[in-house]
């Protein structure tokens, strides 16, 4: 029987609060426990303490006995100094976050890309309009000075 150290979830619809718990890994996440360990409530803010609630000596009992923790329980020991990773894990942990902040990294890299291009084509299409527009201006002072021209022909042959 593998036993391990979970949250089991309570409280109401989009209220979560959560209770850890001991139980058979083969049980369902809500269903039978052996013994409740503590509450977790993550609505409560961070530096609330009591947002983590654990009883600490049963805690070090159980993993004495051999249960795993899950892991989002594994961080909660670890962070309360009662479960020390093992390096391996350490290791899956710390692959994943580089990993993400690479897919991160990659992600800004790709946006600032996009960004730049759509700066240069906008750049371009200002000049381009800035052309047309002075190309419109020089046709009409082009017209102007033939109405011109055409005006002081007519006064010429009065």
């Amino acid at each position: 029987m593998s036993i391990r150290i979970r949250l089991a979830r309570a409280g109401a619809k989009k209220r979560p609060f959560y209770r850890v718990v001991v139980a058979d890994s083969r049980s369902p996440r809500d269903g039978r426990f052996i013994e409740k360990l503590g509450t977790y409530n993550p609505l409560l803010a961070k530096d609330n303490p009591e947002r983590l609630v654990l009883n600490e000596e049963r805690i070090k009992y159980w993993l004495g006995q051999g249960a795993s923790p899950s892991e989002r329980v594994e961080g909660f020991l670890v962070a309360a100094d009662l479960f020390k990773r093992s390096k391996k894990r350490q290791q899956v942990l710390d692959a994943r976050i580089e990993k993400s902040t690479a897919a991160k990294k990659a992600k800004e890299e790709e946006a600032k890309k996009k960004a730049a291009e759509e700066k240069k084509a906008a750049e371009e299409a200002a000049k381009a309009e800035a052309e047309a527009k002075a190309a419109e201006e020089a046709a009409a002072a082009e017209e102007k000075s033939e109405s011109e021209a055409e005006q002081g022909e007519e006064k010429a042959d009065s």
